[in-house]
């Protein structure tokens, strides 16, 4: 089975999608613009929703690429790497916490989480770019 060179790449523009939505998301509500702060969020949500669907679909259908290099760059790869898959994991459940208390209009418990959801849900995006960049261009 040979790999399909459209989905790591779909991935990871997706993956920046979803990080610039999330700095939009984040720069609207500390000017206090909370419908476009809602609509980058929601549009961030839809972003990493859809590359998570195509993420499964192409490991499911498609070899795993090992990193090739024996460089210096290897244990850093696997570093971001592993961060990477772990809080992905994590923050699964806690974008559906933080969105839940949103809709129920609990702000409180949605700002207590988002402070905490925010920055591993961007820095998971971020750094699958990051992977992608390692793995495939760089």
């Amino acid at each position: 089975m040979l790999t399909d060179p459209i989905f790591p790449t779909l991935n990871a523009a997706l993956n920046l999608l979803a990080t610039i939505f999330l700095l939009g998301g984040y720069l609207a509500i500390r000017k206090g613009r909370i419908s476009i702060h809602r609509l980058c969020m929601v549009s961030a949500f839809i972003a990493s929703s859809i590359f998570l669907a195509s993420y499964l679909y192409y490991h499911f259908n498609y070899p795993s690429v090992p990193y090739s290099k024996q460089d210096w760059t290897r244990p850093l790869y696997f570093l971001i790497l592993i961060s990477h898959i772990i809080l992905a994991i994590v923050m699964l459940p806690m974008i559906f916490i933080t969105f839940y208390h949103a809709f129920k209009n609990n702000f409180s418990k949605h700002r207590a989480l988002a402070r905490v959801t925010w920055p591993i849900w961007i820095y998971v995006s971020f750094t699958g770019v990051i992977i992608y960049l390692m793995l495939y261009i760089i």
